[in-house]
């Protein structure tokens, strides 16, 4: 089993490194992203929303609205000194107002804080490294002009459609475009310098990315988290200008209507809007929280060091062990990761987990395999020689139950022999003399199973059983005995039927004894036989050659243990072969 289960580790192992290796995403590894590393935080005051929602909409009319209305706003949030201004809407192409287009760029250029948005599109495969963009929709040429910085507002969802990483820049014929929450959090990193030139921000680093360019967004907010206000609202003058001094500003869509909303690691269920996707990687930004994904052999030396505990635990222990190991292994895993990503470190601990989940699995279906065969051998080893219940007991009882290779004990040992069997053998054709030896053996053998013996062997035609092995009996003398006598009953049908047809007498004798045994598997490696030797079992065979056809003699030895059960004749006294004294033995009449 230790070889079988070493190859499926082995084979598991060297799948989930290649995948690790390879870099393929893991379904397990985005649920614990979401439900184990991303955590709910404070929406930083900083940021303020302002939102073109659904009460704005009726208010101002239908959406697209003219840009002299967006110049108004911005007039407005302007004279209250904002650190930044983002807009979240595009404009890539003059409109058909040119007066309001020049009204739109001037207050542009006079905020001289704005930043606007453009968006890149991409071929359907990026190979690692610097992400080309095909196309790149950027504000028409005066608006770009005035603005302060323009950044990129693509949103990268994975293939469940949940947004966990960004792209932080890629190139457009060989200009660099960065995403627009670098250009908010680089706009106000100045404008904070500006204001305190001895206690500004630290240097402005760029987050950590993986080979595509991405950045993991540590989500803080959730949908509705961070402060909104209506757009006509703060165009009414409803907020005084002045609460968004030194503040990040940052307008866009609030209404499912201009679908510009998506599915977040914090809340599957209820779709963020792409401005607060932004305020959230602007958090993380202002806050240093920036999570680096760890090379790939660092992933595959975790899974090695998993695999490796695994392997020792579910290859020792009992399988309820092994479960609560994996309980232990998965905990550790999570409890691991949870602390690594604090540190902003992002491990990869899907594989390790689909390994272990997978490996305990394989190793427990091996260990159940390995019971079955190894009692589908003992049921068919032992199944020749002993009754079915007897077999099931040595499988309840497992190992312990049955200890081969030389056991001492005192057991019962019956031989069976067939007389009249060498004259009938010199007088009769083989398929007969076959089909005496098969009938008469086989009732023998069922009879001795009836009683819960052991069929040690068959020695031509007659036949040896054991009682009280290979697991210990109660009364076992006592049921050798009713084994005998049913022999006896089963047998003069038997007489009858081949009387008549082969016209002889054909009859069984019978031999029991008690006393110490050695029973086991005894023999050579290649070839052992289930057995037991000592003086009881020749007593028992040289008993069975002075029976009388069809009786039962039994030495004093049984009899003493059956006394009052069964019927005997008087005792006689025998000489064995081999044996020096004469011995007492009863003929058995019947039970009483």
């Amino acid at each position: 089993m230790r070889r079988r289960l070493f190859t499926v580790w082995g084979v598991l192992i060297g799948i989930a490194l290649f995948l690790v290796y390879r870099g393929y995403p893991s379904s397990l590894d985005s649920w614990v992203e979401d439900r184990v590393y991303q955590r709910q935080g404070f929406a930083d005051s900083r940021i303020v929303l302002i939102g073109i929602d659904d009460e704005s909409i009726r208010s101002l009319g239908q959406w697209p609205w003219p840009r002299s209305v967006h110049a108004e706003l911005l007039d407005r949030i302007s004279s209250g000194h904002p650190a930044v201004v983002a807009f979240d809407l595009t404009f890539q192409v003059p409109s058909s107002s040119p007066g309001e287009d020049a009204a739109w760029v001037e207050a542009v250029s006079k905020a001289g804080n704005v930043v606007l948005p453009t968006y890149g599109t991409f071929p359907p495969f990026q190979k690692r490294g610097v992400v080309q963009a095909l196309t790149l929709a950027d504000p028409f040429d005066a608006l770009r002009e005035a603005a302060a910085a323009v950044g990129h507002i693509n949103v990268m969802a994975d293939q469940d459609q949940i947004v966990r990483r960004s792209l932080l820049r890629f190139e457009y014929k060989g200009r660099a475009v960065n995403h627009m929450a670098w250009e908010i959090y680089r706009l106000y990193a100045t404008h904070v310098q500006d204001r305190n030139p001895s206690g500004g921000m630290r240097p402005l680093e760029s987050p950590p990315v993986d080979e595509f360019g991405r950045f993991v967004v540590p989500f803080t907010g959730i949908p509705g988290q961070y402060e909104m206000f209506s757009y006509a609202s703060v165009l009414r003058g409803d907020i005084p200008a002045d609460y968004f001094a030194d503040k990040i500003v940052m307008i866009g869509p609030y209404t499912a209507s201009l679908q510009d909303n998506y599915v977040t690691p914090l809340d599957h269920h209820t779709p963020m809007y792409g401005v607060e996707i932004h305020a959230n990687i602007v958090q993380a930004l202002l806050e240093n929280n920036e999570k680096k994904t760890v090379e790939w052999h660092w992933n595959a030396l975790l899974l090695l060091v998993m695999g490796a505990a695994a392997y020792v635990f579910f290859r020792l222990v009992h399988p309820v062990y092994s479960l609560l190991m994996l309980a232990v292994l998965t905990a550790l895993l999570l409890a691991g990761g949870r602390w690594l990503y604090d540190k902003g470190l992002l491990i990869s601990i899907g594989y390790p987990l689909i390994f272990l989940g997978a490996f305990y699995l394989a190793a427990l279906l091996l260990r159940y395999f390995y019971e079955w065969t190894e009692r589908r051998r003992v049921t068919e080893i032992f199944g020749r020689y002993v009754a079915p219940q007897v077999v099931n007991q040595i499988l309840s009882a497992g190992r312990d139950g049955l200890k081969l290779g030389g056991v001492r004990r005192t057991l019962t040992v019956m031989f069976v022999d067939i007389r009249g069997f060498t004259s009938l053998s010199e007088s009769s054709e083989p398929e007969e003399i076959v089909s005496v030896v098969n009938e008469y053996l086989d009732l023998a053998a069922r009879c001795i199973f009836r009683y819960e013996g052991t069929l040690d062997k068959f020695i031509g035609d007659a036949a040896m059983a054991i009682f009280n092995a290979p697991l210990e009996q109660e009364d076992h003398a006592f049921k050798a005995v009713q084994a005998a006598l049913a022999i006896q009953n089963g047998a003069a049908k038997l007489e009858s039927k081949w009387k008549a047809r082969l016209n002889r007498e054909i009859s069984f004798g019978i031999g029991i004894h008690t006393g110490p045994a050695v029973f086991g598997n005894i023999g050579s490696r290649k070839r052992m036989d289930y057995t037991a030797i000592g003086d009881t079992v020749n007593t028992a065979a040289r008993l069975e050659s002075r029976a009388k056809p069809g009786r039962i003699l039994l030495s004093e030895a049984v009899y003493v243990q059956i006394e009052g059960r069964v019927a005997v004749s008087r005792s006689g006294f025998y000489q064995l072969k081999g044996k020096e004294q004469e011995i007492v033995a009863y003929e058995v009449e019947g039970l009483l």
